[in-house]
């Protein structure tokens, strides 16, 4: 039996490496600007803490997670998302005793049982942030204005901002009851996901990707229509500190987001040709979760990035990605006693910080020059019976062609010059 990775997941190659080093660079700088430090959460966590964040009604919980008995008898779920181990960790370790807010970032794997498709597998990574301990709105239009730098620093184009606001506990139980009369007039034409979202929770029927139910959700009440004066107050400063920022955007109010914990702002950055269905960057206000996990009630918002989707998208718009460092050198040798000494003139170079590799065992030495060509390598260190004899090393140019002898001591000492 030939092994193969499992349905819905993949082997990050060499090849594609260079794309997630440059987002994650990115990403770091744009941490250290805007002040986030790092947090990094288990992979597992107790099932119950994404029942009571994420939501016993989406699909998310009820389809999507990978729930598990251990063998301690406790229920474990493998992480469906970032936002709610963060807010565990911040109310397990005391953050919310620090000075608020509290801003963190964290690059994960999530695991979700859904249909593979491009840019969607069922374990995917996510690069996301979270500010925890302020409600303000301006903290929200900082967090948009982080995830539109985030895109544009990454050298992405055509990419849209969509927004909505979809108040709070207070405001909502009204719109929801206004969205279950609109879609109740028309539930024979529901799918069947949607029919059970109707009794058990009518706002992801906004969120619902079947065609015929989009066209419903594109007529029906909207939520920014149905806010209460404080959700009206701060949708009305985002969109005002947005337009300072200036920062495109529409707003779009099926934009619902898949996750109960939402509050208030909800946004995405979705490429132009994919709209919803491709979204890289989506999150929003979530003031209830820390309590609904047992902490303070204690006001959040953040963001995260589908790192595989943000790698397709470099790719689909021919951005000019940076390759990966590779070693200048390889020791080419002839012979087992000149194999012997330029296995030790590698282990000086890297010993020095240069990068160094060794030329192919049983290769003669035209090989080892083929596969310095191959490698991308600009200098090969040439080990042969003459240079033993003579106590040297033959460094070839393969950038310039030409070569010259030197002594073994002349060329370790001459390596500053040629790291870079």
């Amino acid at each position: 039996m030939q092994y193969r990775a499992p349905r819905g997941t993949a082997d990050l190659l060499p090849a594609d490496q260079k794309y997630w080093r440059y987002i994650e660079s990115k990403a770091l700088g744009l941490c250290r600007t805007y002040g986030f430090g790092r947090l990094d959460t288990p992979v597992f966590e107790n099932a119950g803490l994404f029942l009571r964040s994420v939501g016993e009604g989406t699909d998310i919980v009820e389809k999507e997670t990978y729930t598990f008995e251990d063998r301690g008898g406790e229920w474990m779920s493998l992480r469906p998302e970032g936002t709610a181990p963060v807010c565990r960790a911040y109310l397990e370790h005391g953050m919310q005793n620090r000075p608020q807010p509290v801003r963190l970032h964290y690059f994960c794997p999530v695991f979700r049982y859904e249909r593979p498709q491009a840019g969607r597998y069922r374990e995917h990574h996510q690069f996301g942030v979270e500010v925890i301990g302020d409600a303000d709105p301006s903290v929200d239009a900082e967090v948009i204005e982080m995830g539109w730098a985030f895109m544009a620093s990454l050298g992405l184009s055509g990419l849209s901002l969509v927004v909505n606001s979809i108040g709070d506990p207070d405001c909502r139980p009204a719109y929801i009851d206004q969205l279950k009369e609109h879609y109740s007039r028309h539930s024979e034409r529901l799918c069947s996901d949607c029919r059970t979202r109707l009794e058990r929770n009518p706002l992801r029927l906004l969120d619902c990707k079947q065609p015929g139910c989009q066209a419903m959700g594109s007529e029906a009440p909207r939520s920014s229509e149905c806010l209460c004066d404080a959700c009206q107050e701060h949708w009305d400063q985002l969109q005002a500190y947005l337009a300072i920022i200036g920062i495109p955007y529409r707003v779009d109010h099926r934009l619902v987001r898949g996750l109960d914990y939402y509050t208030r702002t909800v946004f995405e950055i979705q490429p132009a040709e994919e709209g919803g269905q491709s979204t890289i960057c989506g999150g929003g206000r979530y003031d209830g979760l820390v309590e609904q996990i047992g902490g303070k009630a204690t006001p959040g918002i953040g963001f995260a990035t589908g790192m595989e989707r943000m790698v397709l998208n470099l790719k689909r718009q021919e951005v000019d990605v940076p390759d990966e460092p590779a070693p200048r050198y390889l020791v080419a040798s002839t012979g087992q006693e000149a194999r012997n000494a330029a296995l030790d003139i590698a282990a000086k170079m890297r010993g020095r910080g240069v990068g160094a590799i060794l030329g192919g065992a049983g290769r003669s030495l035209r090989g080892q020059l083929r596969q310095a060509n191959s490698l991308g390598v600009d200098y090969v260190v040439i080990v042969g019976e003459d240079e033993l004899a003579s106590n040297q090393v033959t460094l070839r140019n393969m950038l310039e062609g030409g070569q010259e002898p030197m002594p073994v001591d002349r060329l370790l000492g001459g390596l500053e010059g040629r790291r870079d």
